[in-house]
């Protein structure tokens, strides 16, 4: 997989291109009638939904954290708060999520949000020797190895999905 740059590129571009990590740009016509913009990225692109992935942002007891998992699936609270070494977590609200990653919803990115935040991938991503997360904007999917995804994040994996 060849590394892609992109002309200005977003913050989840720029920060890899800084890190070095290998990635590619997957594009596609945004639709703003979709009703899940996961799935109309796995659809356009013609990728498996088990591996195109989703960033959700949680309020825990400390402050926001990520939860990233397929977007045919849920993000399952009690086990991201398990993950996370804490009782229970809530869904972010959507505003505060925009405000602190920087990205719009629909096109939050877990790579090059303004403030790094703790992160848990769900694991069933090692499974993929690549997978996809947003770019930071609706239409932009970017493609790249999940150890990469963790290295860019700082995150750790582990069983947080519900299907």
């Amino acid at each position: 997989m060849a590394k892609k740059k992109q002309s200005g590129g977003t913050p989840a571009t720029v920060a890899l291109d800084r890190a070095g990590v290998r990635y590619a740009v997957r594009s596609y016509e945004h639709d703003p009638a979709a009703q899940s913009y996961g799935l109309e990225a796995a659809s356009a692109l013609g990728v498996d939904p088990e591996r195109v992935f989703k960033t959700l942002l949680v309020q825990a007891e400390d402050g926001l954290a990520v939860g990233i998992v397929p977007v045919d699936a849920l993000l399952d609270l009690k086990a991201i708060a398990a993950a996370m070494g804490m009782k229970k977590v809530a869904m972010a609200d959507p505003a505060l999520a925009e405000r602190s990653t920087g990205y719009v919803v629909g096109g939050i990115s877990p790579i090059g949000q303004r403030k790094a935040l703790p992160t848990v991938l769900d694991d069933s991503a090692l499974g993929f020797d690549t997978v996809l997360v947003s770019g930071g904007k609706r239409g932009l999917d970017l493609e790249l190895a999940p150890q990469d995804l963790l290295t860019a994040t700082r995150g750790t994996t582990a069983p947080i999905a519900r299907r």
